[in-house]
């Protein structure tokens, strides 16, 4: 028995390993919460309203890391559209933090992409006018106010590369339209100001940190 037993906790250690594998394999590719983003500039935003050209808005939980991704994706972006689109990163403020509570290096990440404004959403607002729930989803709306796309802009959680929403984006800005006008988006809970990817998640904490 005892010849077995250094076999016996490999086969073990093994066999956590591709369990962990796949749940990490899982949790990359499961999509956070989408909620009905609405079809026209809705009324109670104080952000600047369209003029004069499509306003692009992404939300963020500056504590998700998973977000970093979509940053990253908004800067190529950003490439493509140069001064074809208005583009602010709005990133969660918890009611009763501090005003240097959405500085993350998510925030200055945002702040240093060409064109665009990082923005504090103060109690969540601004998302809650957007119907927006989770980390990363961006919002595009024409000139006119009406939504134009609604989704993220990277294939799974924390994954750079090519994929259908940045597509989508740059198709719309350049060509005035798109296969997919709406995509998933992968990232936290805007609803948790803890973040429930960073706090909660050991898996997503583990694989990306700020």
């Amino acid at each position: 028995m005892r010849r077995h037993f250094p076999l016996l906790l490999v086969s073990l250690w093994l066999a956590a390993a591709w369990i962990g594998i796949g749940l990490l394999s899982a949790y990359d590719g499961a999509p956070g919460g989408v909620a009905g983003v609405p079809g026209h500039w809705p009324s109670k935003s104080k952000l600047p309203h369209p003029s004069g050209r499509p306003t692009l808005i992404m939300f963020v939980h500056p504590k998700c890391p998973c977000t970093r991704a979509s940053i990253g994706e908004l800067a190529v972006l950003m490439t493509h559209c140069q001064g074809r689109v208005t583009a602010s990163v709005v990133f969660l403020r918890p009611k009763g933090s501090g005003e240097d509570w959405p500085h993350t290096g998510l925030w200055r990440s945002a702040e240093a992409i060409p064109g665009v404004t990082a923005r504090a959403d103060e109690g969540g607002n601004e998302a809650a006018s957007f119907k927006v729930t989770t980390s990363g989803h961006v919002v595009l709306y024409d000139l006119h106010g009406k939504l134009l796309f609604s989704g993220g802009i990277t294939s799974s959680r924390g994954h750079y590369g090519d994929n259908a929403g940045l597509s989508a984006i740059v198709d719309l800005l350049n060509h005035g339209a798109a296969a997919m006008p709406e995509t998933p988006v992968f990232g936290c809970s805007l609803l948790d100001p803890k973040s429930e990817c960073s706090a909660k998640d050991p898996l997503c904490k583990r694989r990306l940190r700020l």
